[in-house]
């Protein structure tokens, strides 16, 4: 597993380390005994153990049996499956298409009630159109996505904004200015998708915030983040996609956000800087 910044996936690594050394404790061997019976160079039980290597699912299934636990073999894999999962490379995450990646985050979304999101190079998915949808993932899909399946993303990012109307749902997205005129689509789809952001931003569960470039900064612009409840936080990386659960990491880029929430303007103000983005267009 690539190494992350996020000490929710260190801490994770290390739970499972931990529980794979109490087997070895449990069963009265040392690591010595337990790399003889597994047929391992005993440093390779050391870095398991201490979190430095991560281990394959079979090597879960040899330290079990090693250590006559058999019975906890399926619920280590689970824990391991559940590591492996909080930090995925881009090519990981799109090995099949980008179609199949807009789906598996739908149940998320019709889980959470409170959404907070902050973007600082494209507009949230939740709120682009058809077409300005299809310009980003196009991007995308020609950067490092070898399967073309971007009409079926696209239609796929459409369901998935229906949770904009559906139940008891917040919204909060954050915005830098800069965003309103970066131009992935051509003036007419930009034109489009602003308009678009003007309506969207007059729905009575949703809050657009634009956070002013002419303005003296409390707050660096940071990666792309999402934060469902107070849960879950995913966060767009150059390499990857990294979930976050560790409550004290969630709280980090929840007061991040409020830093940049206090930095933005709303309302008439937020509506005045994307007309003007419009204007700009020509």
């Amino acid at each position: 597993m690539p190494q992350s910044a996020s000490s929710s996936v260190q801490q994770a690594r290390q739970v499972l380390a931990d529980r794979l050394r109490e087997l070895v404790k449990d069963a009265g061997l040392e690591g010595k005994d337990l790399a003889a019976l597994c047929g391992w160079h005993p440093s390779k039980v050391s870095r398991i153990s201490t979190a430095k290597t991560q281990p394959s699912e079979g090597d879960i299934r040899a330290w079990c049996a090693a250590c006559g636990a058999e019975d906890q073999t399926d619920d280590l894999i689970a824990s391991l499956r559940a590591v492996e999962g909080m930090w995925l490379t881009w090519r990981r995450v799109e090995r099949a298409g980008l179609r199949r990646s807009q789906e598996e985050r739908l149940p998320l979304y019709q889980r959470t009630h409170r959404f907070r999101s902050y973007c600082s190079w494209a507009l949230p998915g939740l709120l682009q159109t058809y077409q300005y949808t299809e310009d980003v993932l196009r991007t995308i899909q020609q950067q490092r996505v070898p399967i073309d399946d971007v009409a079926d993303a696209v239609a796929a990012r459409m369901k998935r904004q229906r949770v904009l109307h559906e139940g008891q749902r917040l919204f909060a997205f954050l915005v830098e200015e800069p965003v309103l005129r970066n131009t992935l689509s051509t003036g007419e789809v930009q034109g489009a998708q602003l308009e678009h952001l003007l309506t969207v931003s007059r729905l009575p569960n949703v809050s657009v915030g634009v956070v002013p470039v002419a303005q003296q900064r409390h707050q660096l612009p940071v990666e792309n983040f999402w934060i469902y409840d107070n849960a879950q936080v995913n966060v767009e990386l150059v390499s990857g996609y990294l979930t976050i659960t560790q409550p004290s990491e969630v709280r980090a880029y929840a007061d991040t956000f409020a830093v940049l929430a206090d930095m933005a303007v709303y309302g008439r103000e937020a509506r005045r800087l994307i007309a003007a983005a419009i204007a700009a267009l020509g």
